[in-house]
């Protein structure tokens, strides 16, 4: 859509307080009322990209990929670790977009925590699907969730990528091994 390409153009090159409607609907060839009419608001338009984010990290793959493992919670960490790796590289811009403008803006600040409870939420519903025995004895779903939000971050992934050096698929491998070691303790199978 070119709408949401003229927006996430802008929004990367100047900023959320740096980027107006007026100038997304001059980049789309489009007016003001449409984008207006389309997404209610710039808050609304800057929320469409996390949708299109949540896309170009292969959803469906990763549901896939949950469902298979659905006996191994080792391997749907995987699949978990491989989705947020696959949406910090393919909508990191967008993502720490929408962090700079949220803490200027309550609209967008919905809008990011509505994108991160739901990644929560898918989160701890595969939590919640694996037997206590699985679990470290210190360790709940409640508490996993907490981890996993540090643990993979896209602030972690900019340090790692950006400033120590590390391929993507060294951070993917990372997140899923030490979570696993958080969360279940020895690297042995249970």
């Amino acid at each position: 859509m070119l709408i949401a390409r003229a927006a996430r153009e802008l929004f990367v090159e100047h900023g959320w307080s740096g980027t107006s409607v007026r100038a997304v609907a001059a980049a789309a060839g489009v007016s003001e009322a449409t984008i207006y009419a389309i997404y209610g608001s710039k808050a609304g338009l800057a929320t469409s990209l996390i949708d299109s984010a949540d896309e170009g990290a292969d959803v469906e793959r990763a549901t896939a990929e949950l469902i298979a493992g659905k006996d191994d919670p080792r391997a749907q960490l995987r699949a978990l670790a491989g989705f947020d790796r696959r949406l910090f590289e393919s909508a990191g811009d967008v993502l720490r977009i929408m962090i700079e403008g949220s803490r200027q803006h309550a609209a967008l600040a919905d809008a990011y925590r509505m994108g991160r409870d739901r990644g929560d939420q898918v989160r701890r519903e595969v939590y919640e699907a694996w037997p206590q025995s699985v679990w470290r004895p210190d360790m709940t779903a409640a508490h996993a969730l907490d981890v996993a939000a540090a643990l993979c971050s896209i602030d972690t992934f900019d340090v790692l990528r950006g400033e120590r050096g590390w391929t993507p698929d060294q951070i993917e491998s990372w997140w899923a091994t030490t979570l696993g070691e958080l969360f279940f303790g020895s690297t042995d199978e249970r």
